[in-house]
């Protein structure tokens, strides 16, 4: 067949694939009840062959329907069923909205859980749970959904989770690419990015070569082509009696060339070079935003960055409602698979810029990570996962630089490199395989396959399975990797600020009286770091005297000063000078509000302060003392003053 024929083929064959496809495409998913949306339309958005049947994949199956379990990886669909069904039997403790839709007109949904018989959500220090930005990375997705599922079905019974939902808020965002996450689970596609048509290649066509599943098996893998010795880069890798291990080769000794399973649809003569998408929501975050682009060719450019910071919907709305939400004080927004506990900075080394204070308080939770879950890997981005190089757009920067919290973006799993069978001191293909074979009840390696390649003629197609073991854990191995980095969620949670009020001490003396009120910050960390001070993402903490309606204005004064030292490694709060007021004010129409302003109450320790005043004409009055905190949440004592 001469090559003219031959594109002819591919092209009628390609057509063929984006009718039958779009048609399937359309028809999945109903029980979401999503009108159409652009991200499943060919003509205007998608210039090649961009989607392909679904793939019924036995590891996004149930144990039995209607029953959860974490054998299986849960689509966005059955998700979103779970999560109306716990708004449901849980109203006291769930709330289930819409943040956002999705660039491909999917409803992005999240949940606020806490208990609402204890207080409002934003009254409450809180935390933000958030997973599967990457749209192949849905392991992290699964993380959030356990930890979501375990506190729900454990208040009440655990006293730790009781006092994490009655104390704190949460809010759980556990698939934030929904569109992605969808494509990946139920085609052959495998991608990291967000759906967003992107070129690729620079050709000016919009993902036209993504990759194909040519052996008719559901997946997308490799393919090797047998080429004459010298003239490959790969041979056979010697150590696997089976011929399976493909390893790089010497000069002159290569007889293989490997590749990504597919044909060349654009006819460049390279094979799957503009695959679906190519933005990236992880690089797409405001502080230390670069371009793709720029004009001088000097500057620092940052792949799959997008337009401009949050120009994608996924990105946008989560930074949105964090600003709207200052009470946040922990985020981690998972991915895969280093796997790492992984924090700020990106594009610096720790001591250069972190206050030290909140350095030491990261390096905590470094390694207790370690001791959690196991990894090996715990610190910045910038050293300890780059090696030096810089990410830009990224959001733990954003996490402490902008917003002034303590925010992970973790890698879970870490791609089947279990063990060291060789004890060559190293974990890699050799010894992920010998894990394979002796260790998983179904093989994750695809023996090779041979076909006709309607280019390459005899090639073979199989490999390492991308979406379930190289990207994602084998389903059987699953539950071990999110409960562990769930665990670690928890113990972040735990660490949140815990403001309680104590009895004050209420004396009096010619008519004056002097109450006393310790505030004791019980939590681990502050009610706010020294760089969300610095940024003014958090206001003055502030404790208030509040009377009833229709007394009289009363002369007020009081002095503030922090009391003792930090604990567990903290540096001691900065001594402040005690500050002497006095002045009669009347600050709303039907009350008093008598206050002090704070800097803010360290972990582990108290603030002291005084209020002196008179009882204008009458004998005794209740009172309630109000603390108030952008960050360490709204509680409130009433007492009494006078007889």
């Amino acid at each position: 067949m001469n090559k003219t024929k031959k594109r002819i083929l591919l092209i009628t064959a390609s057509l063929f694939c984006v009718v039958f496809s779009f048609c399937l495409l359309q028809a999945q998913d109903q029980s979401e009840e999503q009108k159409e949306s652009k991200y499943w339309t060919v003509e205007g958005y998608r210039h090649g062959p961009s989607f392909f049947p679904r793939s019924f994949y036995e590891e996004i199956k149930p144990l039995q329907e209607g029953v959860l379990d974490y054998k299986h990886y849960h689509t966005y669909t059955e998700m979103v069923w779970w999560f109306k069904k716990w708004a449901k039997d849980y109203p006291n403790l769930v709330d289930l909205y819409v943040a956002a839709q999705s660039f491909g007109g999917r409803d992005i949904y999240q949940l606020t859980v806490t208990n609402k018989k204890t207080g409002k959500d934003t009254d409450k220090p809180a935390m933000f749970i958030d997973g599967n930005r990457h749209s192949g990375e849905v392991t992290a997705a699964e993380s959030a959904f356990w930890m979501l599922d375990y506190m729900l079905k454990n208040y009440g019974q655990d006293p730790e989770i009781t006092r994490l939902l009655d104390k704190f808020a949460f809010y759980f965002r556990p698939k934030n690419n929904p569109d992605g996450s969808l494509l990946y689970l139920q085609t052959a596609q495998s991608l990291r990015s967000t759906i967003r048509p992107y070129d690729n290649d620079g050709d000016g066509l919009l993902d036209e070569d993504p990759s194909e599943d040519l052996d008719g098996d559901g997946r997308s893998l490799q393919m090797r082509v047998k080429v004459p010795k010298g003239e490959g880069t790969y041979i056979i890798d010697p150590r696997d009696p089976k011929g399976r291990l493909m390893t790089r080769a010497s000069s002159g000794e290569g007889d293989y060339n490997v590749m990504s399973e597919g044909i060349d649809n654009d006819g460049d003569g390279r094979v799957n070079e503009d695959g679906i998408g190519g933005l990236d929501l992880h690089r797409n975050y405001p502080e230390n935003w670069r371009p793709m682009e720029e004009a001088t060719g000097r500057g620092w450019t940052q792949r799959g960055a997008g337009a401009y910071p949050l120009s994608e919907v996924e990105t946008r709305s989560l930074v949105v409602f964090l600003l709207e939400h200052p009470n946040i004080s922990i985020m981690n927004t998972m991915d895969t698979t280093v796997p790492m506990h992984l924090r700020p900075p990106s594009t610096s080394p720790s001591e250069e810029r972190m206050y030290p204070e909140d350095l030491d308080l990261y390096k905590y939770f470094d390694d207790k990570g370690r001791e959690i879950t196991g990894y090996e890997r715990a610190g910045d981005v910038y050293q300890d996962y780059g090696r030096g190089r810089p990410l830009f757009g990224h959001s733990p920067d954003f996490g402490y630089w902008y917003y002034g919290s303590i925010w992970y973006g973790d890698e879970l799993w870490n791609g089947g490199r279990i063990g060291d069978y060789d004890e060559n001191g190293t974990s890699d293909d050799w010894d992920r395989i010998q894990y394979n074979d002796k260790e998983l009840t179904v093989s994750r390696f695809r023996e090779w396959t041979k076909i006709i390649h309607p280019e390459y003629g005899e090639v073979e197609v199989g490999g390492w399975d991308s979406k379930f073991m190289r990207q994602n854990p084998p389903p059987e191995l699953l539950e071990i990797w999110i409960e562990k980095e769930a665990r670690f969620n928890l113990m972040l949670a735990g660490s949140l600020p815990e403001v309680v009020i104590h009895d004050p001490q209420i004396k009096v003396k010619d008519g004056e009286f002097t109450i006393d009120i310790e505030v004791e910050n019980k939590g681990f960390i502050p009610t706010a770091l020294l760089q969300a001070q610095l940024v003014k993402i958090v206001r003055p903490d502030r404790i208030t005297l509040e009377f009833p309606e229709g007394m009289l204005p009363v002369r007020r004064s009081q002095r503030g000063q922090f009391g003792g030292m930090g604990t567990r490694g903290q540096q001691p709060a900065e001594k402040q000078e005690p500050q002497e007021k006095s002045k009669v004010e009347m600050l709303a129409p039907s009350k008093i509000l008598n206050y002090v302003d704070i800097d803010r109450i360290p972990g582990n320790d108290t603030v002291k302060v005084t209020f002196k005043l008179r009882l204008n004409g009458i004998d005794s009055t209740e009172c309630t003392i109000k603390y108030s905190s952008t960050r360490g949440g709204v509680i409130s004592k009433d007492i009494k003053i006078g007889r």
